[in-house]
């Protein structure tokens, strides 16, 4: 009885009905891969360089352009103030100043200046997701700028500090080696 039915089953697979049934499963998979492209635009070069702008720890991303501490201060006090305080004690926004020192104790202060391993992590933060407002909307020169503010006011670097792409990858903070390393291959 098993054999029999094994055989029905073996023939009705491969006799006309199943080369009918291919035939057909084809068109209607050619015509939902047609229906498919038609669903969106074709996406552009140009128009993914414009989100392709995460900046790597070794300043790999970075875009042309500076900024000094004093425009800094002006661009934060205009821009940021209002979330994260005026000397970046923070409100509503995190703290973004002090903690040096902190992270080993009862009550560890995570700051850009006690916990944040990468100058260039705060440029790429900054970048794309600053002001909470309105995000992506300073320059490169008015990012370089809030950098080198919060840097200053964090004792990392001086009163007089441009900052540029060079530079600011250049940069050691404080806790770059507070954090273990990804021990899974590949790189990121």
């Amino acid at each position: 009885m098993i054999v029999g039915l094994t055989a029905l089953c073996l023939t009705a697979c491969s006799g006309p009905w199943r080369e009918g049934r291919a035939s057909q499963a084809a068109a209607d998979d050619a015509t939902s891969r047609g229906a498919i492209g038609a669903i969106g635009t074709p996406v552009k070069a140009a128009d993914i360089a414009a989100w392709n702008i995460d900046v790597a720890p070794d300043g790999h991303g970075l875009p042309a352009g500076s900024g000094d501490v004093a425009t800094g201060a002006r661009v934060f006090a205009l821009k940021c103030a209002a979330c994260h305080g005026a000397k970046g004690e923070g409100v509503l926004g995190d703290r973004l100043i002090g903690g040096r020192g902190t992270l080993a104790s009862d009550k560890p202060v995570r700051t850009v200046g006690s916990y944040w391993p990468y100058a260039t992590t705060l440029f790429d933060y900054i970048r794309r997701a600053m002001p909470y407002n309105a995000p992506q909307s300073l320059s490169a020169d008015e990012v370089y700028a809030v950098s080198a503010w919060i840097l200053n006011q964090n004792g990392i670097v001086p009163d007089d500090a441009r900052l540029d792409a060079h530079s600011l990858a250049a940069i050691r903070m404080p806790n770059r080696d507070g954090f273990v390393p990804d021990p899974r291959p590949g790189r990121l």
